[in-house]
């Protein structure tokens, strides 16, 4: 997959002129939209087809500060995928290699009633892609995340 660029903005900064630590979640969660179209599978279309996708867990380990218009690649892997719960892996890396901040966010699939969505039935395409990706992850022993 290739990896998702951000430009840090000078509105994502503190005081400090550092970026401020929440940004990063907001940054996993665009490259995560970004991986979606990639793999086929768009949010858009996952909406039309009446499947939401919430945020169960988020979690992120920061490593180098970025400043304003620091360009930082996000990369995004399916480190777990149990068929209901999906659990994605993020690295952060700014140009040239210095890793920012690796992250992890975990989410279930619900119909538009909150309802669990089994996408091994209702969208079988969808679920061997996520399956086919987390099987690669663990073949590769996450090698493939630091490569980026």
């Amino acid at each position: 997959m290739k990896p998702y660029k951000h430009i840090v903005q000078y509105y994502e900064t503190d005081r400090m002129g550092i970026t401020h630590h929440s940004n990063y979640i907001r940054w996993m969660e665009e490259a995560r939209i970004e991986f979606l179209d990639q793999i086929g599978w768009n949010y858009a279309r996952l909406e039309e087809l009446g499947v939401i996708s919430p945020v169960t867990a988020v979690e992120c380990r920061y490593k180098h500060s970025t400043t304003f218009s620091d360009e930082v690649l996000i990369s995004v892997h399916v480190e777990e995928f149990k068929g209901v719960k999906l659990k994605l892996g993020y690295r952060m890396e700014k140009t040239g290699g210095e890793l920012a901040a690796e992250g992890h966010s975990e989410h279930c699939f619900l119909s538009r009633e909150g309802k669990i969505v089994r996408l091994d039935k209702e969208f079988p395409e969808f679920y061997r892609t996520l399956t086919e990706l987390a099987a690669a992850w663990q073949a590769d022993g996450g090698k493939t995340a630091k490569r980026g």
